[in-house]
């Protein structure tokens, strides 16, 4: 009689989610199928069953991260201050890469050896993106910002990311208070500077 198959909507959940808590807790050295099937308390080869191997479910943690980075972005309602918008938004972007530094730096700076993502798992950022834009995209409405929308977008996400590298490697400050203070005055620079036309720069994406 023929093993029933183990690949249920509700043991894939259970596995993603355990992949995403054992990644934060042993980092990229100490991801392994074995491991996550312990923790999800099911069998390596139900792991195996429901993402083909290593790399596949590498791909669906990828996919992972940026539905939860979009679902904590969701949680911003628009409001009559687009410049206060896109600030809070920096602080959603930031507060996500602080509590999970592992599984960003696997949506963006890939660090497995076995894990080269496709064109089509590089557009998983979309939603994510698209969300960013259409904060801009107000502001800009609003005469917030200047500029076109998906090089702005681009800035933004872009000084987000260097800011948290360097916290996360101590490099912006000893204590939270000079920390805070550096994020404010980068982003409130950064704001400033965008709202005003550029000088001869031609946009071009």
């Amino acid at each position: 009689m023929p093993r029933p198959k183990q690949r249920t909507p509700e043991l894939r959940d259970q596995v993603l989610g355990a992949a995403v808590e054992l990644l934060a807790r042993e980092g990229v050295s100490g991801f392994t199928t074995r491991g996550l099937a312990r923790a999800a308390n099911t069998s390596t080869p139900a792991v195996y069953e429901l993402f083909g191997d290593r790399a596949g479910l590498l791909r669906e943690v990828f996919f992972e991260g940026f539905r939860m980075l979009r679902g904590e972005l969701d949680t911003l309602t628009p409001g009559e201050n687009p410049r206060a918008e896109l600030i809070a938004l920096a602080d959603a972007y930031r507060g996500f890469i602080r509590e999970h530094p592992v599984l960003t730096q696997l949506m963006f700076s890939r660090p497995f050896a076995d894990f080269d993502p496709s064109q089509a798992e590089l557009q998983a950022g979309a939603s994510v993106r698209l969300f960013i834009i259409e904060r801009v995209r107000r502001a800009i409405e609003a005469g917030v910002l200047y500029g076109e929308e998906t090089d702005l977008a681009h800035v933004l996400v872009a000084l987000v990311q260097g800011l948290v590298a360097a916290e996360n490697t101590e490099r912006l400050g000893s204590t939270p208070q000079s920390i805070d203070r550096r994020w404010t005055l980068a982003v409130n620079a950064m704001l400033d500077g965008l709202s005003l036309p550029p000088r001869g720069l031609a946009a071009s994406r």
